[in-house]
């Protein structure tokens, strides 16, 4: 009996504990700060680098679930998957409401970043609440001297069944209305050229942005030359300049295909603390595939989209 309450007793303090790692999960990880919870069996490393390189070398313990199965069909890669198809995905990660997940992508530069965001919003959809993003990647990592290895990793699969939470994301027809009442305040994360009409994306039918919107690249939220998002005061800094610490409005992220846009809304979400931040995922391709024309500004002169569309043509020779 004294044997009996002893190991309950035990088991008690190990769920407590686990609780309380998972629950004090930190957006934002430093390699040193991953390191330390290593040996933390509720932590699932998720690298979503492409096999053949995570085959190569990757951080000790860590999955592989390449950035390119968290996005969308060809015709509008932004877009949210089916959630039968992102289900399958998480539970092949062995992934549960109580899992602390943490992206790592290979940290080559700030647009690589990106992918994390995308994958750490994606999963908040999804309903898991304990994550973070290794800041620098794995390049990050092994700067900081810690060691990798290609040590194949198993993990039995979980039966979490997730809904999508609506709290995240826009959907075209509902940024539609929210643009009618002034509800929503647009940011597009694009590089300027993008923004002022100079180019566009490959598949987008449009140069140009969406109307009343504001220009933040980026990568506004990172330290210069690197692949390291800045801390949490510094990132509040540079949203005050753009007013965006905690604005009466509801913010809508969006870029080309919710890529650099999942930074933005990362570092506003979970950085900077602002309480209604939203990704429109499908962004200015999603907008341009719209059956009517929708509302749009910098949108160059035909003669300039001809020339757009030469210069595009041939960079895919």
């Amino acid at each position: 009996m004294k044997k009996t309450l002893i190991a309950q007793f035990s088991s008690l303090v190990v769920m407590w504990a686990l609780s309380f790692n998972v629950s004090a999960a930190q957006p934002l990880l430093s390699p040193s700060e991953l390191q330390a919870q290593s040996n933390n069996i509720a932590v699932r490393i998720i690298d979503i680098r492409d096999p053949k390189t995570y085959a190569a070398s990757h951080i000790e313990g860590s999955v592989n679930a390449p950035y390119g199965k968290w996005r969308g069909a060809t015709s509008n890669p932004g877009e949210l998957p089916e959630i039968k198809k992102l289900t399958a995905l998480v539970q092949s990660l062995g992934l549960t409401q109580d899992t602390h997940a943490v992206i790592v992508s290979s940290g080559a530069d700030d647009t690589d970043f990106g992918a994390s965001a995308r994958v750490y919003w994606t999963l908040k959809v999804l309903g898991l609440q304990h994550l973070s993003i290794l800041n620098g990647g794995v390049k990050g990592w092994q700067q900081a001297g810690f060691k990798v290895d290609a040590t194949p990793v198993t993990v039995t699969p979980s039966q979490f069944a997730p809904t999508i939470d609506t709290r995240y994301l826009v959907t075209r027809s509902e940024l539609i209305q929210d643009m009618k009442s002034n509800k929503a305040l647009l940011v597009d994360a694009r590089p300027a050229e993008f923004f002022n009409g100079d180019t566009r994306h490959a598949i987008a039918k449009l140069p140009g942005s969406i109307e009343g919107a504001i220009n933040v690249e980026h990568s506004a939220w990172f330290k210069p030359g690197t692949s390291q998002v800045i801390s949490a005061n510094e990132a509040k800094s540079v949203a005050a300049k753009y007013n965006l610490e905690q604005p009466s409005q509801e913010i809508v992220s969006f870029c080309n295909t919710g890529h650099w846009a999942a930074t933005n809304w990362f570092v506003l979400s979970e950085l900077v603390g602002d309480q209604n931040v939203k990704l429109y995922a499908g962004s200015m391709v999603d907008w341009a595939q719209a059956p009517e024309a929708l509302p749009m500004q910098n949108v160059p002169n035909r003669f300039k989209q001809i020339y757009i569309d030469a210069k595009i043509w041939f960079a895919n020779l």
